[in-house]
């Protein structure tokens, strides 16, 4: 049936042979985009961009491919100078700030060196990070929740939020007793931590419901 027998005008019909759809990846693409700026906030979140480039450049190539049926070419170069703008934008902060983050008189330590050698099941600790007791260090990781809220002056500092915010006991070299010391003190948060002060190695009893702990930290920043 052509358009005259169907009642429409030759106007409509015009209309109706220009309609073209709106790429869905081109719309996708922008909306990663914005969510792009979150890459600012860790290095894993850099794959929103990543993504969001991916998809901009997906819905490029399908707009080329059929200029007939798909529209979009704008919203999916939005999409890319997004992606691209917090992708460069987030990794040069998160780069400067890790540069940046130590405190002058202190060395980084990370919890990858406080592990034990996995093919030696009877280490407790590492040989190595002994000859590192009484190091005045910088360390982050979160807080174990406890009893206490507000005005902490110790409590045991773990490795990943997800085991202590969600009821999950970290492994006994996950965690670090922190001491407080002079006016410092912390209000319990789930955000990372930054503490730096001098470290030391001393099998003993942990609090908060952790049995045991290794590895202290008599703290004087924190941040």
């Amino acid at each position: 049936m052509s358009y005259v027998e169907a009642g429409l005008s030759p106007v409509a019909e015009e209309d109706y042979s220009q309609y073209r759809a709106l790429s869905v990846s081109a719309v996708a693409s922008c909306l990663l985009g914005l969510l792009s700026i979150t890459s600012f906030l860790g290095w894993a979140l850099i794959v929103i961009p990543v993504v969001g480039l991916l998809v901009g450049l997906i819905a490029l190539w399908r707009i080329r491919a059929n200029p007939t049926e798909l529209t979009g070419r704008t919203i999916a170069w939005a999409g890319i100078a997004l992606s691209l703008a917090f992708m460069f934008g987030g990794a040069g902060y998160l780069t400067y700030d890790y540069v940046t983050e130590v405190p002058p008189g202190y060395a980084r330590l990370s919890y990858a060196e406080l592990q034990p050698d996995p093919d030696n099941p009877g280490e407790l600790f590492p040989p190595s990070i002994e000859a590192r007791d009484g190091e005045r260090i910088f360390i982050k990781g979160y807080v174990y929740p406890g009893k206490q809220t507000s005005g902490i002056k110790q409590f045991v500092l773990c490795r990943d939020n997800g085991d202590c915010c969600f009821g999950g006991q970290p492994k006994l070299t996950d965690r670090v007793l922190v001491t407080l010391k002079g006016p410092l003190s912390l209000e319990y948060s789930t955000r990372i931590q930054r503490l730096a002060g001098t470290f030391r190695v001393e099998p003993g009893r942990a609090t908060d419901g952790l049995e045991g702990v290794i590895y202290h930290l008599d703290a004087d920043y924190l941040k």
